[in-house]
């Protein structure tokens, strides 16, 4: 197995769940972040979130977001608003992550029949995720996700 294969394992194992993420944009040269709860899968962070809102809007604005997580992973991405969470494109993804989310994800916190509720995807182009116990060997795996290949 590759060095790439098992930071893409590191990954999976940390983040196929509900996870803590701070996702930051920019807006007229200024940096905003905001923690949501994420969920990886195939070399991308999803989260449930507003598409009215000033995080959407700035994504709109510039698509490349910076991703730091809790559990020792940042990198970079282009965020896609992928549109309303009840569209039928977005259907399995959604399961994914209506299972995530369960224990807050009803009760008032999101409200799906609204078309503006959106599904926002950031493909991750770059980061770097570190293993203290190193599981497979490494310590740390600088991750390039668009050409699956480390340093």
């Amino acid at each position: 197995m590759s060095k790439y294969d098992d930071a893409i394992k590191i990954m999976n194992e940390r983040f196929t769940k509900d996870s803590l993420i701070a996702v930051a944009t920019t807006e007229s040269n200024r940096p905003y972040v905001r923690m949501v709860n994420g969920y990886y899968e195939d070399g991308a962070f999803y989260t449930v979130t507003y598409a009215l809102s000033t995080k959407m809007k700035q994504i709109e604005a510039s698509n490349e977001v910076a991703i730091c997580a809790v559990d020792w992973f940042q990198g970079h991405g282009i965020g896609e608003n992928l549109g309303w969470v009840q569209d039928e494109s977005n259907a399995a993804i959604m399961a994914k992550l209506r299972e995530a989310f369960a224990s807050w994800y009803t009760g008032g916190h999101v409200n799906e029949s609204d078309q503006n509720t959106c599904l926002l995807r950031v493909r991750l182009t770059e980061g770097v995720i570190l293993d203290n116990e190193k599981k497979y060997g490494e310590w740390r795996y600088a991750v390039d996700f668009a050409n699956h290949t480390t340093q």
